[in-house]
């Protein structure tokens, strides 16, 4: 059993940091990636619901973020709506991230492949740029497939439980009153957010891991430090796309919020010249320099041990 674990450990070594033929690919790798996937993201997410509610509040407001703010928002929430509540959205979070990150992680291990590939390194480890693009380009494919999901989360997290009683009824409710095409408000800057925060965040996680393989003589990192590298890729990731993610909070919550953002531009200046540029565009920020990495690290180390255990199973 313990030789067969630290095979499959060495393999998942393989497979995480290099680029596979496509010969040694089949249904099974797939599946595989798409279900460590769905599980890291649905462990992620739950872990930091709470804060991510707070901060989505924050962020199509105008009201000023300070930690003792944030924690008054989080505890007259749990008074007034009870303990439950603090989780509210977290189904429709459900609903969009579990095909998120699956589409998200499986997508970067074909596109790894892909420009492996193309790029002449197939069976090594990605060069810097082309690493960087592949995880550009799986969060690309994930937003585009899931975007009216996250515009759905967003609204249940910003309004009461009387405004929308599931997350069908979200549905039923934006096409009825507010058109389909709502569905994709805020889209172009959430593509936009989501090239530098998946390209940086994959790029950090397999260099830093790269670089403990280097220095490490070859020793597969243990799981907390697979938390520290995920961190550190999120807390970058996050950082970089931060006032991108206000904007299509603000555009996606315009309907219920009593606001009228009409394009990225006239939503950048309307937050600056309302809340002035760091406070209205990095607001919340610090709440998520301790979410986003929590979540991020979740995310990257479940995958990881997840398709440890599942080549193990297959073995």
């Amino acid at each position: 059993m313990g030789s067969g674990m630290k095979e499959a450990s060495m393999r998942l070594h393989e497979d995480a940091d290099t680029v596979l033929p496509s010969a040694k690919r089949d249904h099974r790798q797939v599946l595989s990636s798409l279900l460590s996937g769905a599980l890291a993201g649905a462990l992620a997410k739950t872990a930091v619901a709470p804060l991510d509610r707070t901060k989505i509040i924050f962020q199509v407001s105008s009201k000023r973020f300070s930690a003792k703010e944030a924690f008054r928002v989080l505890y007259f929430t749990y008074l007034n709506e009870g303990f439950l509540s603090l989780w509210r959205g977290n189904s429709a979070t459900m609903v969009r991230v579990v095909p998120y990150a699956a589409i998200q992680f499986s997508a970067h291990e074909e596109y790894k492949r892909v420009l492996g590939r193309y790029y002449g390194f197939r069976g090594e480890a990605l060069p810097p740029w082309p690493r960087l693009l592949a995880g550009a380009l799986a969060g690309t494919t994930a937003a585009s497939l899931t975007y009216p999901l996250d515009l759905v989360r967003a609204r249940m997290a910003v309004t009461p439980k009387e405004m929308y009683s599931n997350i069908f009824h979200v549905f039923a409710r934006i096409s009825r009153e507010e058109g389909l095409k709502t569905l994709y408000h805020g889209f172009t800057p959430t593509v936009l957010g989501v090239i530098p925060y998946a390209g940086l965040s994959f790029f950090t996680y397999e260099t830093l891991k790269s670089l403990h393989r280097e220095y490490g003589g070859g020793r597969q990192p243990y799981p907390f430090e697979r938390m520290i590298f995920g961190a550190c890729a999120g807390l970058l990731g996050q950082s970089a796309s931060y006032p991108l993610d206000v904007v299509r909070r603000r555009m996606q919550t315009a309907g219920v919020t009593g606001h009228a953002y009409g394009s990225i531009l006239s939503t950048l200046r309307a937050i600056v010249r309302e809340e002035g540029a760091v406070r209205g565009l990095y607001k919340g920020l610090s709440m998520n320099w301790l979410k986003g990495p929590i979540a991020v690290g979740i995310s990257f180390t479940t995958f990881d041990l997840m398709q440890i255990l599942l080549r193990h199973l297959r073995s």
